[in-house]
C-alpha cells in the first residue's frame, strides 16, 4: 500500500489544520496508521493512532484534548484533525502503517513499514 500525506500549512497559534493520508494500491483494512512527527533537530516522535478494525485511537499526551484521528472508510483515507495549535507543533508529520502492530510497539516508529512523505505543519506565534 502505498500512502500520500497532505494539508500541512502555515497557522497563528490556535488554529486549526486537518491533515490526511489517503491510501492507494490497497485499503487500510486491517491496519493500524498512525500520525508522526518531527520538528527540526528532533527526534520522529508519535501523534496518534488509529485501529482500523474497531477503531481504538491512542494519542501522545501532549495532543490529547487538541487532536483527533479518524478514518473514511469510503475515502480510504486517515485524518488527524488538530485544533489549538501551539508553536511546539511545528514539524514535518508523517503518516504510517502496518498490519502487525501491537500495542507495546504502536508508539515506535520501527513497528511501521508503510510511510507517507511527510507534510509541513508551521504554527506561528
Amino acid at each position: 500500500v502505498q500512502l500520500q500525506a497532505f494539508g500541512g500549512g502555515l497557522v497563528q497559534a490556535g488554529g486549526s489544520l486537518r491533515l490526511s493520508c489517503a491510501a492507494s494500491g490497497g485499503t487500510f483494512s486491517g491496519y493500524t496508521v498512525a500520525w508522526f512527527r518531527q520538528a527540526p533537530g528532533m527526534l520522529r516522535e508519535f501523534v496518534a493512532a488509529i485501529r482500523w478494525r474497531g477503531g481504538s485511537t491512542y494519542y501522545l499526551d501532549s495532543v490529547k484534548g487538541r487532536f483527533t484521528i479518524s478514518g473514511d472508510n469510503a475515502k480510504n483515507t486517515v485524518f488527524l484533525q488538530m485544533n489549538s495549535l501551539k508553536p511546539e507543533d511545528t514539524a514535518n508529520y508523517y503518516c504510517a502503517a502496518s498490519r502487525t502492530i501491537i500495542v507495546t510497539t504502536m508508539r515506535s516508529e520501527h513497528a511501521y513499514n508503510y510511510w507517507g512523505q511527510g507534510t509541513l505543519v508551521t504554527v506561528s506565534s
